[in-house]
């Protein structure tokens, strides 16, 4: 059976890779991998780690395929399982963190150095709202990356998280006071 990728919709990409064309799941990938990556990035804040949770996203998704309910978007459900490997990857690296107590080193004090570009700055900067993003509790941390960095809608991420549109946009309106705080010197 032959397919024209941009043509296909999600649904029918799904279809014909359960009938074992490994093609149609690599158009799936292709299609929403730099979206996926953006979202498991904004939420770890590590570039390396983003690449791997991806990778381990559509490993899952290509095993889970048969439970993917073609009546539901794929993007979400593909968001889903990247979601819970991200909670994978928060929980590892508390229990990391509390057996070894090391603080990161990207939430040093944001003082800027005498000698320091405005692009360095700015880098620095950019890498401190990393770090604060990827130390969010992970019940505030979701719903702020889905919506405000990969672009969902309130109602999308609540469907996604299981959780009602006011609980979507309380737990925005907390995360950004903590990152505020956070961020504040």
């Amino acid at each position: 059976m032959s397919f024209a990728p941009n043509e296909s919709d999600d649904a029918s990409l799904v279809a014909l890779a359960l009938q074992g064309d490994q093609r149609a799941f690599s158009a799936l990938m292709r299609r929403h991998k730099e979206k996926l990556y953006r979202f498991i990035r904004a939420y770890v804040g590590d570039a390396d780690e983003a690449y791997d949770l991806t990778q381990e996203s559509f490993v899952a998704a290509w095993t889970a395929l048969s439970r993917f309910d073609s009546k539901r978007p794929f993007h979400i459900w593909l968001r889903r399982i990247a979601l819970n490997k991200c909670r994978d990857w928060d929980r590892r690296r508390a229990v990391r963190r509390f057996f070894f107590t090391a603080r990161s080193l990207d939430a040093g004090v944001d003082v800027a150095a005498p000698n320091e570009s405005p692009d360095e700055t700015n880098e620095r900067r950019l890498a401190a709202l990393d770090a604060a993003i990827a130390d969010l509790p992970a019940s505030l941390k979701a719903p702020l990356v889905l919506t405000q960095l990969d672009g969902l809608s309130h109602k999308d991420a609540a469907i996604l998280l299981g959780i009602t549109q006011k609980a979507v946009e309380t737990r925005i309106y907390r995360a950004k006071a903590l990152l505020a705080r956070a961020l504040t010197p």
